[in-house]
């Protein structure tokens, strides 16, 4: 009978991928609770299962005294000579109890135990496994799908691919065979819950990895990736070699390569550029496939406060405008998750009308200036040496920062708002709204236009 047991025990942690000890450690642990409800509680008791042989003994934990109280407690010197020679009073000793018959509750905790043990082991155990794959692709089969939820088969476990994660326009049915990436893995009440995704970034990415070898040995990098799933994506490469092209080893002789994954993505448009350290250049190229004429990188902080935010003004001929913004802004939006920058993008005929009306600004602004009284040529000077060349920019920059310019005091700081509020009562512009867009820090020429949001859409060419 304790040989039976100990192979049980071999095979369900064959079965299940439980570690043996595990089980042992259940079964003494259900073998106590039966125990204890044949018998009553208590506290000094322990079972002792051999891994060898399956003999199970039950052990008591008793404290030597001259007289007992407590028999369950407790026992007498020459009882306690007779377990072990040399003890003395108020030690410790264990002392082998007679087994017992379990009735038919004990023998149910017993089992609700070990099945509990078992099913805990078996979470925790899935659970070591998956969660070692967060950011890695697994395959599966679609085993069934709950309001338009996927639920996948992933071998001892299953993965959940909510609909938010699946790509637009993508039929799944129960049977078919799919690759996902790892979005999440939590442990839950009902054990470990694994999400995947087939639109998240990291899944492209993946997929280059499993699909071209130069990406898995190294030689070629995938440096960033960015997504719209099922339409479009962008992929940023690059390489530890110069004779070895990134993008043709990721494009493939004919394009064989890049179809691949395409078809995976249910036909999503890949564009692969070449990942450059250089800011300018990158956002150049993830604009592809339009052509840029210029790129001004500007850094700042929003509020001047917080981390330094990255923005740039893309400069494109007239006739490239609508290619580098792409269908409702996609193009722009890509290129912008891509280089982890905001991007805005103007032809070069805007740009021109915008350093036309500033360099008019400038020349009516510093005109206006000189006629405040107590504003001499030095603080004139200084005003624009700031970027408050204009009423409107000072009126813009408010109190605070008057102040704050060496020589002005609070005085002259309210003399000269009040005097450029004065002068813009006394000019209000022709249509509301056009007076220039002012910075709260001098900035170069052409550098203070707005920036396309992230996820925005820009406007029409």
């Amino acid at each position: 009978m304790n040989r039976e047991l100990i192979n049980v025990i071999d095979q369900i942690a064959r079965e299940k991928g439980i570690e043996k000890e595990i089980l042992f450690e259940a079964l003494e642990s259900a073998l106590l609770s039966a125990f204890k409800k044949t018998v009553g509680g208590a506290d000094n008791v322990r079972m002792d299962l051999d891994r060898q042989t399956g003999t199970l003994k039950v052990l008591a934990q008793k404290r030597v005294v001259a007289k007992v109280t407590d028999p369950r407690c407790e026992l007498t010197l020459v009882e306690a000579r007779a377990l072990k020679a040399d003890v003395q009073l108020d030690e410790e000793v264990e002392q082998e109890l007679a087994p017992q018959e379990f009735g038919r509750i004990a023998a149910q905790t017993a089992k609700q135990v070990i099945l509990q043990r078992v099913r805990d082991a078996e979470r925790e155990g899935i659970y070591s496994e998956f969660i070692h794959k967060e950011g890695q692709i697994v395959r599966g089969v679609v085993h069934r799908i709950e309001r338009r939820n996927v639920i996948v088969e992933l071998g001892k476990a299953e993965g959940f691919l909510p609909e938010r994660e699946q790509i637009p326009g993508e039929r799944i049915n129960p049977g078919d065979r799919i690759r996902a990436f790892v979005l999440e893995v939590k442990k839950t009440a009902k054990g470990p819950q694994i999400t995947l995704s087939r639109t998240h970034p990291g899944f492209l990415a993946r997929l280059f990895e499993t699909e071209i070898p130069e990406i898995s040995e190294g030689i070629v990098q995938v440096k960033a990736a960015a997504r719209e799933a099922g339409e479009r994506a962008k992929v940023a490469v690059a390489s530890s070699k110069r004779d070895v092209d990134p993008i043709g080893a990721c494009v493939g002789l004919r394009g064989t390569r890049i179809q691949v994954i395409s078809r995976e993505l249910r036909g999503e448009k890949i564009d692969i550029v070449e990942w450059s350290a250089d800011p300018a250049t990158f956002v150049a190229r993830a604009l592809s496939p339009a052509k840029v004429a210029a790129v001004t990188v500007q850094e700042g902080r929003a509020g001047g406060e917080g981390p330094v935010e990255r923005s740039v003004l893309v400069v494109v001929p007239d006739n490239q405008l609508s290619l580098a913004i792409g269908k409702k802004g996609q193009n722009a939006r890509l290129a912008a998750k891509l280089t982890g920058m905001r991007v805005d993008i103007k032809s070069e005929s805007e740009v021109e009308e915008d350093r036309r009306r500033e360099e008019a600004e400038r020349t009516q602004g510093r005109a206006a200036i000189e006629e405040f009284p107590g504003v001499g040529p030095q603080l004139v000077e200084k005003l624009v040496e700031l970027g408050l060349y204009s009423p409107f920019r000072i009126v813009r920059a408010g109190l605070p920062r008057l102040v704050e310019i060496p020589g002005v005091g609070d005085k002259k700081a309210e003399k000269i708002l009040a005097a450029a509020q004065e002068w813009i009562a006394q000019h209000p512009p022709v249509v509301p709204g056009s007076e220039p867009a002012v910075a709260e820090s001098p900035v170069p020429v052409g550098e203070e236009a707005g920036v396309l949001p992230d996820e925005g859409e820009a406007p029409p060419a």
